[in-house]
């Protein structure tokens, strides 16, 4: 480690009395107060935290109520200004980064030299007032800065560690970078599963997509490691990849094939298994998807689509049949869906108890009422370029609010105010400035 060794930091947070009494006074404050605003509001956070995976799960406990510390890099987070701006045509609103802020919002912002001589000192200095520490650094980092669980046990002994790395932290991967694309798509199969066919091209996800689902892994873990804590008293060390994260998501392809190890061969459109569960294109141009599995809806979906006479026709009389003449069903029902625009397949559907969805367009869907009904993008003050719409978590608690409160932080905004609640005094917090050890933008 660059750091200091445990030797070297002040007593009391060496054998943890500062982490126990600090969480024993928030404890009895929230006790004799009125009930909690939100659950986690008695929990405190340290994320060394960059890109989205980390991040998300850190927004997630924020939304919760948890004290969140980031500690980012001098230049900050690299995901800061690395996102593309709203498309309007002027205003102090274009040059907010929200990407970056979906991630980010509610947490509070230090700007530390992890590399410095000093930075064990206010890592550790951190870490023993904390109930969690979360990151994504890889098992050899951990070590060289000190934060690996074995060198953070002897600072805080009931802390929970908690670690996202793209592969896990045992094997010949262990030490292996990566992105959602490589671990969460490429790695587990299922960019490979997503292509329209068997020689289709491996499509390109959505921005961060396999880094929120695995920040959802992080954030369960985690509070399952903070009960556990709370019941034994001994740190608990948890972790998630997003190699297996991904892996989970297709567990339903994977219990038959973990069995037997054969080839599951991605399917066009022409060729899936049953044409009650596939995508049309109406006449709009709009695409619709239904989902009807049972073998009897075949009949259902036929008539509804005004298919009634391939009932008849022996070459569609059971699933086997249907199977090896898809192509044929889906060259009838693309002109049968034709007929309608995809509002007016919609209105049918319902009618008739037909399990279906719209393929919408991300424009669509901020604009979607039943987005609108359950806060799925609710309101953020930004301050500086106003009030603008983020995207809530996907864990809704009723009676309690778990909208984000507050915006993403700039570079070091808090760091003073954060070393001083870490017990760092005045002249220690400007010294180690003028070291360059952190840094700070006050505003």
């Amino acid at each position: 480690s660059t750091g200091p060794s445990s030797s070297s930091l002040p007593g009391p947070a060496i054998c943890g009395c500062v982490a126990d009494r600090d969480y024993l006074a928030r404890r009895d404050h929230l006790e004799e107060s009125t009930p909690p605003v939100k659950p986690l509001d008695d929990i405190r956070v340290v994320a060394i935290d960059s890109w989205m995976a980390v991040p998300s799960a850190a927004a997630i406990l924020a939304d919760l109520g948890a004290d969140v510390i980031k500690v980012e890099p001098l230049t900050g987070d690299p995901m800061r200004n690395n996102s593309r701006a709203p498309k309007i045509d002027d205003g102090p609103a274009r040059e907010y980064d929200y990407q970056f802020d979906v991630s980010n919002r509610g947490k509070h912002s230090l700007a530390l030299d992890l590399d410095h001589e000093r930075a064990g000192e206010v890592m550790h200095r951190l870490v023993s007032h904390a109930d969690v520490f979360m990151c994504n650094l890889l098992p050899r980092r951990q070590r060289r800065f000190g934060l690996d669980p074995d060198s953070l046990r002897g600072i805080n002994h009931k802390l929970v560690h908690a670690t996202l790395t793209g592969y896990g932290t045992e094997g010949p991967d262990a030490e292996r970078g990566g992105y959602d694309v490589t671990a969460f798509f490429g790695r587990s199969g299922l960019s490979f599963i997503m292509k329209d066919g068997p020689d289709g091209v491996p499509p390109m996800p959505a921005s961060a997509q396999g880094d929120h689902v695995t920040g959802l892994a992080l954030v369960g873990g985690i509070l399952a490691a903070l009960r556990l804590a709370e019941r034994s008293g001994e740190m608990q060390v948890i972790e998630t990849s997003l190699f297996e994260t991904a892996v989970w998501t297709q567990a339903t392809n994977y219990s038959v094939t973990a069995q037997d190890e054969a080839p599951f061969r991605p399917r066009a459109r022409e060729n899936q298994i049953s044409p009650t569960m596939n995508r049309y294109r109406c006449g709009d141009g709009g695409w619709i998807v239904v989902n009807m599995p049972r073998t009897s809806d075949w009949e259902k979906l036929a008539a509804v689509v005004g298919c009634e006479d391939m009932l008849e026709d022996e070459r569609f009389a059971d699933f086997r049949g249907r199977f090896r003449n898809m192509p044929a069903i889906v060259e009838r029902w693309d002109d049968a869906f034709a007929s309608r625009t995809r509002a007016e397949w919609g209105e049918l559907f319902d009618r008739e108890g037909i399990v279906w969805g719209p393929v919408a367009g991300y424009d669509e869907v901020v604009r979607d009422p039943q987005a609108e009904a359950i806060g799925l993008f609710p309101t953020v003050d930004s301050g500086t370029f106003g009030e603008y719409r983020t995207i809530a978590s996907p864990i809704r608690i009723r009676d309690v609010d778990t909208d984000p409160d507050t915006p993403s932080p700039r570079i070091g905004q808090h760091t003073r105010s954060v070393l001083a609640d870490a017990g760092f005094d005045a002249a220690t917090i400007t010294e180690l400035l003028d070291a360059g050890v952190v840094h700070t933008d006050e505003g």
